[in-house]
């Protein structure tokens, strides 16, 4: 029986991937094995050593401490394109309030109760929210990820021209996106030349703060941004200035910032990107399949810290083993097995970054459990090691 906490109020159909039988689903397990969480914030959370992963049902893990997670052995898991449909649907709907002034005349019509001659008021109020048709205009696609795909396709069938840039466009995403999308070479080369852009690149090191000064400078005047993806990917105050000096005409962001909240020209939403009863199942079913997965079978698939690592289950015993990616730590591995006079029927290794795992099958471990996961978790380098099945 393997113990699941839950971090979140998780859907019951996710949950119901995880069978009672074999999975223990709750929120308040002591020492769980896994953990499922949506937007929690595990910073001050204690890594257990009994926990092996994390998945998270979005894609976003800037409220996981990773890189702790990492260096003993916990692998995080998100769920790539499960929410990607909510939010290509509300970049849609970003796409027309911030041309029409929607919300803006909307609540100008609510002042218009009770006062005669409401046609009248109307006709001759209304064309202080006039706005241009999106058709025909140039949209920009910063990340042609699952959700920049989606966003990058609709557009076109709305009838807007599209540029996007990716400098690690993906065989997946270039298989699905459109040949009518131009491929620019940087950002700054989508910037100059699109009347709207959005955002849909990861937050990490490299993307902190990427909307900036220096980058709004380059946008076309009058562009239109809009940012579902993630609130620290824009630099709030410099926006703010491109506002007041008319580079940007509107921002559209799912994240509030205490600098923007009324100010004019500024849509803020409360993080509605993925709140959609469709994507709250996704996200739950896809962590669910690849947390159960793992602790099963050893099988890796959709981490953010550990490789992509998949080997077909065929019933025999499996060990598997993080480690770091250093210099001959697979042969430091196999002389384990070695010694123990083990023969390895299949092995596979995978690296990324500075971590590494390797799945090995075994047609017996000739009851050595113990002194086998001993002498793998005394090697330097290893973070985890567990025996996933046994024959």
């Amino acid at each position: 029986m393997y113990n699941i906490l839950t971090l979140n109020s998780i859907s019951p159909k996710g949950l119901a991937k995880l069978p009672g039988e074999q999975f223990s689903v709750s929120s308040d397990i002591e020492n769980p094995d896994g953990i499922i969480v949506r937007s929690a914030d595990m910073h001050d959370y204690n890594i257990s050593d009994s926990i092996l992963c994390v998945a998270r049902a979005g894609a976003g893990t800037n409220n996981i401490p990773v890189d702790a997670c990492s260096q003993k052995g916990v692998v995080v898991f998100n769920t790539p394109g499960a929410n990607a449909n909510a939010v290509k649907e509300l970049v849609i709907a970003a796409l027309l309030l911030s041309s029409r002034k929607i919300c803006e005349s909307a609540e100008w019509t609510k002042t218009l109760k009770g006062q005669n001659d409401i046609d009248k008021i109307v006709e001759s109020g209304k064309k202080q929210f006039a706005g241009p048709e999106i058709a025909g205009k140039k949209l920009g696609v910063l990340g042609l990820g699952a959700i920049g795909v989606l966003v990058a396709n609709a557009a076109l069938t709305l009838g807007m021209e599209v540029i996007g840039y990716d400098p690690f466009l993906s065989v997946s995403s270039a298989w699905h996106i459109s040949g009518q999308v131009e491929l620019a070479k940087s950002i700054e080369e989508v910037v100059s030349q699109s009347d709207y852009i959005s955002i849909h690149t990861p937050l990490n090191d490299s993307t902190k703060g990427m909307v900036n000064s220096e980058l709004l400078k380059k946008f076309k005047p009058g562009a239109r941004l809009i940012n579902l993806a993630r609130g620290g990917l824009v630099v709030s105050k410099d926006v703010e200035t491109a506002l007041d000096n008319g580079t940007l005409l509107k921002y559209v962001t799912d994240f509030a910032a205490d600098e923007l909240l009324g100010k004019e020209n500024v849509l803020t939403l409360p993080h509605l990107g993925a709140s959609t009863p469709e994507s709250e199942e996704n996200c739950a079913v896809m962590a669910a399949m690849e947390l159960k997965e793992f602790i099963e079978y050893g099988n890796i698939k959709n981490s953010v810290n550990f490789p992509n690592c998949e080997a077909q289950y065929t019933g025999k015993s499996r060990v598997t083993i993080a480690h770091k990616n250093i210099p001959n730590m697979v042969g430091s591995i196999t002389a384990v097995f070695a010694k123990e006079n083990l023969n390895i029927d299949n092995m596979i290794n995978k690296s990324r970054g500075d971590w590494a795992y390797t799945i090995i099958d075994f047609d017996s471990l000739d009851n050595k459990h113990d002194s086998l996961i001993n002498e793998l978790r005394d090697l330097k380098g290893v973070v985890k090691a567990r025996i996933v099945r046994e024959k």
